[in-house]
């Protein structure tokens, strides 16, 4: 489920070229001290243009200007479609008029009025003034603006679906809400800032490559800064003059090209397009730091049902009792379960008008009294006059048939324990005091989830099973989905151990929930996945929450993590790459003509320049014009990010070094060339 955004791509490059531009002022450029070096190298040449005129100087000037431009494009880019969400969830902040629950009255107030802890009224056609918790009533909320999804959700008090958002429609039924939020502080807003806001929180891995990147700068501008007194030098030693380009422009061209300008410009970038690839999932995180951990992770926590498992156990088998057959014990389930409306009973009917052709009955109520399903009796059925018909949990069925004078037959007892084992719910059903026999009921693990599980297991990443079922019935299943390792009759206590402990153990660890006995786990983990439909304990304490409320989004927002973490890695190799074929792209050719034994001739370093680039000035330009063209070139790849492998690190590492490594050394010889002869047959450089 993607959102229901629509960006207008035309518009947004439009908007791009725009930023670009206004990027170029001094506080936006000091952010990324990579870029502010290109940015000062920019206005110097233009400044040298004033004391120099001169073709090739106006080449190099508007090249590097270009290079700043480009820089700010792809991060303009990058922002461009989380400013476009915001614009979509500004609309939504709109001020209505609530009913406000004033000793038992409803009085009509502005939602702007609204304080923590108020109670308002909604029903269907209202529109939600602020973010609460539904205390009385049940009701269908349209969250379409929100999660892009049109079918209405069902929100109810008491339970893990409480949780309204401000802004969102009440389409049915009345409920009462408990505000949480003020205005200024709701979901929607926080949801702005953090789109907004993405673009200026650093993750530690960004800091730390910034830091890497600072210090290149500095040392290749140390080198640079020695060059001409070592031209100087040789230059008196050879008995030459001007044999050695060492102008203001050139040197800061050398700068240019040799620190990494080409991870500087897109690093930003890059962080900001991994936000936005799971905002298009409907994943909101809090921050960039969320995104960076999850694809660090090392452990995943993940509840059985809803995740692992689809959630309604459904009946896949009926099992006679010795003497009884199969057909009878289908058609009692069926009778027992037509006022079921559960998707177990419903799953009963089904499976036996699927497997023996019986038709659902309607069973007129004088002659029918149906027993309800209660956590007392843990049994449910009817009766149809003297016919009496019960299904429900072993132990349950077993005290009714002894109390009507009957016997349990120990063989299905032993299909009860069997079932148990396997990791299935047996339910057991008898007429009168005679036991017919019992019905399977599985939880069904989803399609696909085990190889999911071994895409995991490759890059490294273990998985947990969280269940309350009995150890038996865990370890079935676990075995069943491939999981790594279950934690059985789980109670929240036990989650927030288990997390600790992995932690302790220098593991960094995600978890998915929506309860508000989830919130303490949820606030430990790393990466903590609350789900939309949650408590708002829930939401306040994960660090990114799941529109959708979608369990299985987990992996997904894994994998992104991974995809960020990938991108930023082949880029930077990519670039540092680049640096070296730069290298003996223009210091073979700047010093070419030193030590020439003849006028005009080539001295011995001459035999460095490998590209056979056609001067100095060409060489210098071809480098610049390489330099700038190239962040245009990665601008897709950046904001699209690294095509996602599920491979471990060793063999993402020796992919990255064979693609973006020895390619980032052989791009640049063969683009460098070609714009070297391109501009000698344009006369662009002597």
């Amino acid at each position: 489920m993607s959102t229901s955004f629509t960006i207008n791509y035309s518009s947004l490059v439009r908007q791009a070229m725009i930023g670009s531009f206004k990027k170029l002022h001094p506080k936006d450029e000091i952010k990324n001290l990579v870029m502010f070096v290109v940015w000062l190298g920019s206005i110097l040449t233009t400044v040298w243009l004033f004391v120099d005129f001169s073709s090739f100087n106006l080449q190099i000037c508007l090249w590097l200007w270009f290079t700043c431009l480009f820089a700010n494009f792809a991060e303009a880019m990058a922002e461009g479609r989380g400013k476009a969400h915001a614009d979509e969830l500004r609309k939504m902040r709109t001020k209505t008029t609530v009913r406000k629950l004033v000793d038992g009255r409803e009085v009509p107030v502005s939602s702007s009025e609204l304080k923590i802890g108020d109670r308002i009224v909604c029903t269907a056609g209202d529109l939600i003034g602020a973010d609460g918790e539904v205390v009385e009533g049940i009701a269908t909320v349209d969250e379409s603006a929100i999660t892009g999804e049109s079918a209405p959700v069902i929100r109810e008090s008491g339970g893990d679906r409480s949780a309204v958002t401000g802004g969102t429609r009440v389409t049915s039924d009345r409920i009462v809400i408990r505000v949480t939020a003020e205005e200024g502080n709701s979901f929607l807003d926080r949801m702005i800032l953090m789109i907004e806001g993405a673009r200026r929180q650093l993750t530690p891995n960004e800091i730390a490559l910034n830091i890497v990147l600072i210090s290149l700068t500095a040392l290749f501008i140390v080198v640079v800064l020695v060059l001409p007194s070592m031209a100087i030098y040789d230059q008196k030693a050879a008995n030459q003059t001007g044999a050695v380009l060492t102008s203001l422009p050139v040197l800061l061209s050398l700068i240019v090209c040799l620190i990494p300008t080409t991870i500087g410009g897109l690093l930003s970038a890059i962080g900001i397009a991994g936000i936005d690839r799971l905002m298009r999932r409907n994943v909101l995180a809090t921050s960039g730091r969320a995104v960076e951990a999850a694809g660090d992770v090392d452990v995943l926590l993940l509840d059985k049902t809803g995740t692992i498992t689809l959630g309604n156990r459904m009946a896949t088998e009926f099992i006679p009792a010795p003497g009884v057959d199969i057909k009878q014990l289908a058609d009692s389930a069926q009778l027992a379960s037509l006022a079921d409306e559960t998707p177990e009973g419903r799953s009963i009917v089904t499976l036996a008008k699927d497997s023996f052709g019986l038709r659902g009955r309607d069973v007129a109520e004088p002659h029918a009294s149906f027993v309800p399903f209660s956590a007392q009796t843990r049994m449910s059925g009817v009766d149809l006059g003297d016919q009496r018909i019960r299904k429900g949990a072993s132990e349950s069925v077993k005290a009714w048939v002894v109390a009507q004078g009957g016997a349990y037959p120990d063989e299905v007892a032993a299909v009860v324990e069997r079932i148990s084992k396997e990791g299935g719910t047996p339910l057991v059903v008898a007429e009168n005091k005679r036991v017919l026999g019992a019905i399977l009921l599985k939880d069904i693990v989803k399609g696909g989830i085990k190889e999911r599980f071994e895409q995991l297991r490759a890059m490294g990443i273990r998985t947990v099973m969280i269940t309350g079922d009995n150890p038996l019935t865990a370890a079935a299943i676990a075995a069943e989905a491939g999981v790594d390792d279950f934690i059985a009759q789980a109670r929240p206590e036990d989650k927030l151990a288990r997390i600790r402990k992995e932690q302790e153990g220098g593991k960094l660890i995600a978890m998915i929930g929506d309860g508000t006995n989830d919130a303490p786990s949820l606030a430990q983990a790393d990466v903590g996945v609350a789900m939309n439909t949650g408590t708002q304990a829930a939401r306040e304490a994960g660090n990114m929450v799941d529109l959708d409320s979608n369990p299985t989004k987990l992996i997904e927002v894994v994998e992104i993590g991974k995809q960020l973490l990938m991108t930023r890695g082949a880029l930077t190799t990519f670039s540092i790459a680049n640096d070296v074929s730069k290298y003996f792209a223009i210091l073979p050719a700047m010093f070419g003509l030193l030590y020439a034994t003849e006028k005009g001739g080539f001295g011995p370093l001459q035999a460095y320049n490998i590209m056979f680039l056609h001067s100095p000035q060409s060489a210098i330009l071809s480098a610049v014009i390489f330099n700038a063209l190239i962040i245009v070139a990665l601008i897709p790849l950046a904001l699209r990010g690294v095509k996602y492998e599920p491979l471990g690190a060793k063999v993402i590492l020796r992919k990255n070094m064979l693609i973006y490594g020895i390619g980032g050394i052989l791009v640049p010889f063969l683009f460098i060339k070609l714009i070297d002869i391109a501009l000698v047959a344009l006369h662009l450089a002597p």
